[in-house]
């Protein structure tokens, strides 16, 4: 029976052979022990290559000759194949998969029969011969084994799939031993945050550090987390964003700053959104959010040049053209995708009109820049499928951003969208302290209006900050976990976060 369950060990098991097999491992740990050769006392082994490297740097002997290229490998058994006194097994490592030859005369009898009772998914290291099988696969030939971890629990053969999807993010360390392409997607996330910081810092970009826990909450739109700090007996907030802390450094004379910051926000979960994600805030003096247009064009196409090797990518069946931009104002998209001509309307009482005649949803003050921006998620941002930057949004939406000059209706602000979703956020940025008092103190009183429960205070500090003077300055901050899901081709933020937020299985 038990040799019965070890063939099945890839398949799935009923919860009766599950529990027989778990106990089955043990029993073979508690053999190893008893035989003094308890895999968890071992501290280390010395290796020396891996799978992929091994096979792109093996050149084959001449014919008649040994080869000379002796590894020292270590990984994880992820099939055996018994043939008497020899044996085939895959080992799989950092960089994937490599087959092994292990023959009792060479490793030696004792070993080889400890060998042929080890495990799928136990960890061993190998010391041995690179050569090339009959059948032409790159090998090694062990001359040494060794037995580095037992592992306790079978590994599932059928551990991807739409029925396993929540299993696959909650034990997300299974979904990386089964599943190559998962750890393709990290590797790749990782390589895309090198690249950033390469192209930022070529810029002359200053990375920096700002607090996580700030005092209190802000009056943005965003709902925080809320802490305690004990030894201060203070209530805390996580924040949920990192731009007024950046900008204050805009004004100590660190011209250009950027941080790569982990942000909180207690709002909902979908495809798009996790309640921590990280973005990237970047603040610019002496430029503005024309200069951030720029930026963030020569920026994607650097970065997707150098991870994807390509300007277009396909994301989820759809090719994306990074190549190209396109450039619009929001009344200029809202009339093309509408119809409706905003910069006709004259008044707010015409524009919630214009909401009702088109079944638009009224935002909780309902001004026409308010309207306008209604309009924009109703018409438009569905059919943003290209690269595109949508610039000069009220002001009644952007209480950071600087007035237009020549329309102090709207600001000099601008969001870029790729596959009908929202990538980033810039601003010509606001540097009249008066204003931007003022600004704070609208929207900490609209939000108290709407939530009398709500913490959000005036950030008078950074107030104050302005008033020792900020040049002029160009902002963005934009996700991480959006652009690594576009070059991954990742359909959801869970797929791009090793270890997402989940729902507790008890719940």
């Amino acid at each position: 029976m038990a040799e019965q369950i070890m063939e099945q060990e890839q398949q799935e098991l009923s919860a009766e052979q599950l529990s027989e097999l778990l106990q089955i491992r043990r029993d073979k740990l508690t053999a190893l022990r008893e035989a003094g050769k308890d895999p968890f006392t071992i501290t280390k082994f010395n290796v020396t290559g891996y799978s992929g490297t091994i096979k792109e740097t093996f050149v084959d002997p001449a014919e008649g000759e040994e080869s000379t290229m002796t590894v020292s490998l270590a990984g994880r058994i992820m099939s055996k194949r018994g043939m008497g006194k020899a044996s085939f097994a895959d080992l799989q490592d950092k960089e994937g998969r490599i087959q092994l030859y292990i023959r009792k005369d060479m490793v030696g009898e004792e070993d080889y029969a400890d060998f042929k009772k080890w495990d799928i998914g136990d960890i061993i290291g190998v010391e041995g011969i690179v050569f090339r099988t009959h059948m032409g696969e790159i090998s090694v030939k062990a001359t040494k084994i060794v037995l580095l971890a037992k592992s306790l629990l079978p590994l599932p053969e059928k551990f991807h799939g739409l029925k396993d999807q929540e299993l696959r993010y909650r034990q997300r360390y299974v979904d990386l031993i089964i599943n190559p392409e998962v750890k393709d997607t990290f590797i790749k996330r990782s390589q895309i945050m090198r690249e950033l910081r390469s192209f930022l810092d070529g810029r002359g970009f200053l990375e920096v550090e700002t607090p996580i826990l700030t005092p209190f909450e802000i009056g943005a739109s965003a709902r925080p987390f809320l802490t305690h700090h004990n030894t201060l007996d203070m209530d805390m907030v996580l924040r949920i964003e990192t731009e007024l802390y950046l900008k204050r450094l805009i004004v100590g004379g660190l011209d250009r700053v950027y941080e790569v910051g982990r942000i909180f926000r207690n709002e909902g979960m979908d495809t798009k959104h996790n309640p921590e994600f990280t973005s990237i805030e970047l603040y610019q003096a002496f430029t503005d959010f024309r200069g951030m247009m720029d930026l963030v064009e020569d920026m994607m196409k650097t970065v997707a040049m150098n991870v994807c090797g390509t300007l277009k990518i396909n994301y989820q069946g759809t090719e994306i053209d990074l190549g190209h931009w396109e450039r619009l104002t929001m009344i200029e998209a809202v009339k093309k995708y509408s119809g409706v001509d905003f910069a006709e309307v004259a008044s707010d009482e015409e524009a919630i009109e214009l909401a009702k005649k088109h079944n638009v949803e009224l935002p909780e003050v309902p001004t026409k820049g308010a309207i306008l921006a209604e309009f924009f998620d109703a018409f438009v941002e569905e059919n943003l499928i290209q690269p595109t930057f949508i610039y000069d949004y009220p002001v009644e939406i952007s209480p950071l951003a600087k007035r237009k000059p020549e329309d102090p209706a709207f600001t000099e602000r601008f969001e870029y969208f790729i596959n009908a979703t929202e990538f980033g956020n810039a601003f010509s940025e606001l540097n009249d302290p008066i204003d931007q008092k003022g600004r704070f103190e609208r929207q900490v009183a609209e939000r108290l209006e709407l939530d009398p429960t709500s913490k959000a205070q005036v950030d008078y500090d950074y107030v104050t900050a302005l008033e020792y003077g900020m040049a002029p300055t160009g902002g963005l901050g934009f996700g991480v976990d959006r652009l690594v899901m576009l070059l991954t081709d990742s359909a959801s933020i869970r797929d791009v976060l090793l270890f997402p937020t989940m729902k507790p299985t008890d719940k």
